[in-house]
Formats: C-alpha cells, structure tokens, sequence
C-alpha cells in the first residue's frame, strides 16, 4: 500500500536533484526502500559539494556532514539538508514533521530521539550525527521483523549503545535478526576488547584476532565484557538441533552459568567439535566464522584430484575416512575432476569412503534454471550409475560461487529441476547441496535436500557471514592445502565431519541382502526399540528408517517428528540402516526407508473412515507418489495429454522409469499393509516377517485395494481427487512442494486444473490398481504351486 508521505519524497527529491549528474531516480510509487535511500543520499551528497553523486554514503559523505558541525534543534544552515532529514524520518517510519519549516524543530527531534531509543543510543535532545544521519538514509530496521526475537534485538542494541561511537563501528539494525552486518559488529567489538586497535579492528579473522581469542577462554567463574560478548555468538548461533535435549536456546549474559555451560556443550557436539564445556579457541572460532579452526583434526576430505594407491594411503595415514569425488568431468577451471576406472576400489581398499559431487561449472547465476537442474540430474543419476554407486546414495549439487539473497529463486528453481531429473530415473538417489550455509539451508527447506555439504572455507561469501551451521549439515569444508607426498603434489580440501550424517559409501555394486537379512535387521532394531524403553517401538523402529530422507521439516508437519535420541540409541547399540533388500516375490529391490516411512505415515494417521477421502498419513504413501506423478504428467502432457492414458503406461509399471514406478507401488502397498497389521495389535517385526516370508507379497495389490479403497474403484478414484484437491493448508503446501519436484514453475496444480481433466487422472490411478488386483487373482494359485518351498 502506497504511503503518502514516502510518495512526497520521492516526487521532491526527484524534481529537486533530477539534473544532478550522476543522481538516479527513484519510483513515486509510495513504497519505501533503497532506491527513494540512494535517491535521497545522493541529494545529500549534491548539497554537500559532492560531483559526480553516488548512491553511496562513504567515507567521503560522512566527513562532509561532519563538517556541518552540530545538527540539532534550531540548525537552518541548509533548508533542503533540514527536508531531506525530514523526509528520511518519514521513509524509516518515524513522524518528520512539517516539511515546510526551514529549520531543524523540536518535532524532527523528538523522532530522532525515538529512532536512537529503538537503536539502543542515548537520547540527547535529537541531535543527528554524521553516523545517525546516515543510519537515516539506509534500510536497516530498528523494530523486531517478522522472525526475529527480542532476544537478538537486545544484544544488537547493546553493540550499538557501547560501540557506535569508534571510529570503525557503523549504527547497526535492530531488527531481532542475526546477520552480516551484525557479526561484523559483533567481530570488530571483540577484536577491541582483546586488543587490536581501532584501526585494526576490521572484523577480519586475522592472525591477530585469532591469538586474542586463544588467550581469552571463557568457563566456570568468567564474567564481564568477554562473557556478553561469547554468550552474544552462542545466542546467534542458536537453536542446536542434533537431538532432542540438545535442542536448546540460550540468553546473553555477562557470568557463566549452567544455561551457557549446558548449551555449549550441545553446540560443541553438533558442530563436531571435541565437547570440552568451555569456550575455547576451537569453539570461539566456530562460533565466529563458516570455517571455525581451519587447522582443528578433521577426517573428511574432497579433492579434483584422482586418488592413487600412494595417496590413498598418505589420506589415510594423515586421519581421512571419507574422501569427496567427482561424477563429472567439466569445472571452471578445466582439467580432470572425474572418478577413474577403478579409483573407487583403491579408495575402499584404503579404509575409506566416498561421498560422490556433480558440478558442471557451477559459478555464475546464469547456469541456475530448473532446465539446467533437470539436465544435471538425470546425468548425475547415470554418472552414478555408471560408477555403481548404490541406491541411497547422496549426490551433493554444488553452488560454487556466493550466491546472494537476490539469488535464492534460481538457485531454488535449479534444484526443483535436480529433483525432477533424479524421480525422472526412478528416485535411486537422493539429491544433496553444496554451497554456503545459507544456501544450504534455503535448498534443503524448499526441496528436502538431504544432507549440507557447506562451503565453509568460503568465510567471506555472504552467505556464510550471519548464518549458523545448518541442520543437516554433513560436511563442512574448511581449508584447502597441498599435500606433499614424496615426488608427488596434489591438493586436498579438509573437511569436518558430522558423526551420524551422511556416511557415504564403503562400496559400490553391492549385492542387497535378501529378505531375510532385512527381517533380522527389523527385529534387531525392534528389540533395542523395547530396551530404550521410552515410546511405542513399532513407531521406533519407523522412525530410526525415517532419519536421513524422511524426518525433515515437511515430514515433521505432516505426521511426526523423529525420536533422535533412539536413533542414537541405536547406532550406538550396532543398529544398521539398510538401503535395500530383495522382494522374494518378485526379485526386485525393495526400497525399506520409502517403505516404512510409508507404514509410518498410515500408522500415526490411520485413513479417514469417510469413503473417497484422504489425509496426510495417505500422503506419506501413495498420495505423495501421486501428487509428484502428476508434475511429470504435467510436464509431460504436449506429448500425452490424457491423465488416463499417461497413468496406465507410466504409473507403477515394469520396466517404465517414472517417478511412480513399480517399486514404488510396492511400498507404497506393503507399507500400508504394515501399518493395518501394527494397528491391529502385532509388532513391526512379526508384521515384516509374516508379510515377506509367507504370502502377503503375493496378494499385496489385491490386499491393498480393498483395505483401503474396499476394491471399488470409484472410492480409489475420489481419494486421489480428494487429496488433488483438498484446501487444507498443510497438505497443499505439501502438494505443491512434490509437484513441483518434477514439473517446472508455473505448472497448473491439481486444484485448478478443469474438474473433468483431473478426474480422468485419478481414473487412470484407479484402473492401475484394479488392474494390479486382478493379475494377482488370476495368477496367485500358479504363484503359490510354483513357490511352495518358500511358505513351509
């Protein structure tokens, strides 16, 4: 909504410095922002003898206004100096007063006074500064904004109250949100209290912050100046979210307490740092910069070099487990990135794994487009493939340049278009990002991206200054050296490790275990479920299967959170999370994280008792396939357009790739059969026993449609319509997240797509299970004669 006063700025400051040369003009749309600031900065600068103007107030501008003297109540020595102040107050949001009047009156200063309260300054009768004015003329907010915390709020107005009057300190926002410009402050202010001059005090990570900090930990019985100022980053760096009690907030505070202690510890594990309880250099740097100590004991690593026999073992003698390599050829800079023939096995031979890289060049928004996104990964898919990587794998996309805010809807759109390419192929791998920690954080929060590799040795990319580490962050690249290996020189990047994430590989063209080492596996798991002692253990085990692809933000709203300490639990009880195991009815490779995150979904939400409806646990299974299977419908629909048609050729067919494919109408149903037998009274293991090693796969399409569409097809019919188009806030958000993970932007959803076009879609689904239903009755009997050594 257009704003009249921010409208009468505009059309003055245009008409008065329109022929001023270099001045740009701003919209006179009423909306405030950086253009009607530069506009207004640079009418400053024009009074102040300043040619050409910029839209810059630098050094320059502000030694200008310096020399004016004192700007108070009373001060006339420049009336379109006192209406550019005055319009300024209006476009902050504070009342200017009467831009007639020439002078500077008490009105003026009053807003000011009010605008130096909310910045957290002293209050002295509304005199303006040089840097009060051009605090003035930016956008930084000096009231919370819409996610910010009071919290935050507080310690940004105690930097500016003790700071902002040293040469070096600008007045910064006040908006309740941790950011660059805010751990500047923050940096610069400690930089001062350990030492380093004003000159000097950059908020750099020299060599000279870095020995300050060494000599400055923080723990039991410290307070003071350094206390606030550690527990101020503790609070920018919070929440932890590695498990559930470690999930802690903590207050800025000038005495160490056990609310720093306890959170610190927490931070210090999350961060993969040795948990020491004290704020020592280590976790000062972590705390501070993208990288933290560049020089701390790591045991990951990545490198465009190829991985020979000798280097192999020089990685592993140096403390390496995890190496990251390259599917691909083509990068920036040219030369050979590429995994060789038969590099993977030296690497395993070595004792160490593999997480697999695509980067395609990769530096410049230019190349970020879902066009691109779908290309790379359908290549990285048979780039995998190729090299025999297993399903489950994590492919981590790179980012490789820092992407800004302005950025993010391309960089968005590219892995819209990842994820597209990837469930084009069958969904074998899953698709990881990296880049800076923000852009691994937006990435994962709009397309669930797996895992975060974060470029965090890239500490000047704004994307990594004002961020903490995100969630699922696996690895953290922190330093790039040059290893010496007797005549032999290459480069490696070392790179922090998270325990319990993204494990890579330890082999590739694995021979997947059969069913029965996936029923021992789920009665291994059911078992510690029962010992932990705390929850349901059917839900238990479904969740330590949920952890790595299906506990993010969106599986968390749709049916549950994770029990993160049972996964621990697990992991430290010899639990092991399978990425695949035969169907011993049809040979296939059965996917049992799809599976039970499935049965999962049924189980917390049974199916409505209303015929023809649906609910979220029915998008954890087949509604979810459903809802992605239209995108590639849509995307697909000039060469088919048919709904109908497209779902009995492509939807869960032998040998058609699809994002809805064979195997995963295989899970979709037997995770729902799961969940019936669970509800019903049996445990998760006896329910995986009795369903692969008697004959529940035999009926499983059968089973399925009639317990939960009574094997009508006009009742599997209107529960896909049902959930297609329901308003419900939740699963629409979610609807259109899984559209689009394979159709482009701006396809029309399902809700808006003509009734009858939709209906012939959920027709086509329908038909594909009464056809399914109907092989298995005519061939059940040949079936069971064929096989009976296996129901004995």
């Amino acid at each position: 909504m257009a704003d009249e006063k921010v409208i009468a700025a505009q059309k003055w400051v245009n008409a008065t410095y329109g022929g001023v040369s270099g001045y740009a003009r701003c919209p006179e749309d009423g909306k405030t922002g950086w253009p009607v600031m530069y506009s207004l900065t640079m009418g400053l600068q024009h009074e102040l003898g300043i040619s050409p103007v910029v839209a810059n107030f630098g050094a320059g501008t502000l030694a200008k206004v310096q020399a004016l003297g004192t700007i108070g109540i009373g001060w006339q020595k420049n009336k379109n100096i006192v209406k550019i102040l005055r319009h300024a107050l209006f476009c902050k949001g504070y009342w200017g007063g009467d831009t007639g009047v020439a002078s500077f009156d008490s009105v003026a200063a009053a807003s000011v006074d009010k605008m130096k309260e909310n910045m957290g300054i002293e209050q002295d009768g509304g005199v303006v500064q040089p840097k009060v004015l051009k605090a003035m003329l930016n956008m930084d907010a000096y009231a919370v904004l819409a996610g910010g915390t009071d919290k935050v709020r507080s310690i940004q107005q105690w930097l500016n109250g003790r700071y902002w009057k040293r040469s070096n300190f600008s007045i910064g926002p006040t908006d309740g949100h941790y950011s660059r410009d805010v751990q500047q402050a923050l940096m610069k202010a400690i930089q001062l209290q350990i030492g380093i001059s004003e000159a000097d005090a950059t908020g750099n990570f020299g060599p000279g912050t870095q020995a300050g900090l060494k000599a400055n930990t923080v723990g039991p019985g410290s307070s003071g100046i350094i206390m606030q100022l550690f527990s101020a980053a503790c609070v920018f760096n919070e929440p932890i979210a590695s498990s559930p009690e470690d999930d802690q907030r903590t207050h800025f505070t000038d005495v160490w307490d056990g609310d720093i202690s306890g959170w610190l510890k927490g931070f210090q594990k999350f961060s993969a740092l040795e948990v020491t309880g004290v704020g020592d250099y280590r976790t000062w740097a972590q705390l501070l910069v993208s990288m933290g100590d560049p020089d701390r004991p790591v045991n990951g690593s990545d490198t465009a070099y190829t991985i020979t026999p000798s280097r192999a073992s020089r990685m592993y003698a140096d403390g390496y487990r995890y190496v990251g390599r390259y599917l691909n050829e083509a990068s920036a800079g040219g030369g050979s990135k590429m995994i060789e023939e038969g590099e993977l096995a030296t690497i395993f031979a070595a004792g160490m794994r593999v997480f697999p890289i695509f980067q395609d060049h990769g530096r410049s928004l230019a190349e970020y487009n879902w066009a691109n996104g779908r290309k790379h990964g359908q290549w990285a898919h048979d780039q995998a493939v190729h090299f025999g990587f297993n399903r489950g794998t994590v492919i981590y996309f790179a980012v490789d340049y820092d992407a800004t805010v302005e950025d993010m809807p391309r960089i968005l759109e590219y892995f819209r278009g990842v994820t597209s390419g990837l469930s084009s192929k069958g969904k074998r791998y899953l698709h990881g990002v990296y880049g800076s920690r923000n852009v691994c954080a937006q990435v994962t929060q709009a397309t669930d991206a797996a895992y975060s590799f974060v470029s965090g040795m890239s500490w000047g990319f704004s994307g990594n200054l004002g961020m903490p580490l995100p969630q699922n962050w696996s690895f953290n690249q922190i330093k790039e050296y040059k290893v010496t290996n007797g005549s032999d020189v290459f480069y490696l990047d070392r790179d922090a490790h998270r325990p319990r994430s993204d494990e890579g590989q330890k082999s590739v063209n694995r021979v997947v275990s059969p069913a029965a080492g996936f029923i021992a596996n789920i009665e291994r798991l059911h078992t510690l479920a029962k010992n932990y002692g705390k929850g349901d253990p059917n839900r238990l085990v479904t969740d330590y299967y949920r952890q790595k692809r299906y506990a993010g933000t969106q599986w968390k709203l749709l049916i549950s959170d994770i029990d993160r300490s049972f996964v621990e639990y697990a992991d430290d009880n010899g639990a092991e999370l399978l990425d695949a195991f035969t169907d011993p009815f049809t040979g296939d490779s059965l996917d049992p994280q799809h599976l039970l995150a499935t049965a999962a979904g049924h189980l917390i939400k049974p199916s409505p008792a209303a015929a023809g409806s649906a609910n979220e646990g029915d998008v954890a299974g087949w509604a979810g396939d459903l809802m992605t299977f239209y995108g590639e419908w849509r995307r697909d629909s000039d060469s088919i357009a048919s709904g109908h048609t497209y779902c009995v050729q492509r939807l869960g067919q032998n040998g058609v790739v699809s994002s809805f494919g064979h195997n995963d109408l295989v899970e979709d149903a037997d995770g729902y059969l799961l969940a019936a037998q669970m509800r019903s009274g049996k445990s998760i293991a006896a329910a995986v026993r009795a369903h692969y090693e008697q004959t529940g796969g035999v009926t499983r399409f059968r089973d399925f449609f009639a317990k939960r569409f009574g094997s009508k097809a006009a009742t599997a019919t209107d529960a896909a319509f049902d959930i297609l188009t329901t308003p419900h806030n939740l699963i629409a958000a979610g609807r259109t997240y899984l559209v689009l993970t394979t159709a482009e932007e701006g396809v029309v959803l399902p809700n808006i797509l003509p009734t009858d076009r939709l209906k012939e879609y959920c027709r086509g689904f329908a038909d594909v299970l009464v056809a399914r239903a109907g092989l298995e009755r005519r061939s059940q009997a040949r079936y069971l004669a064929n096989h009976k050594s296996l129901f004995r």
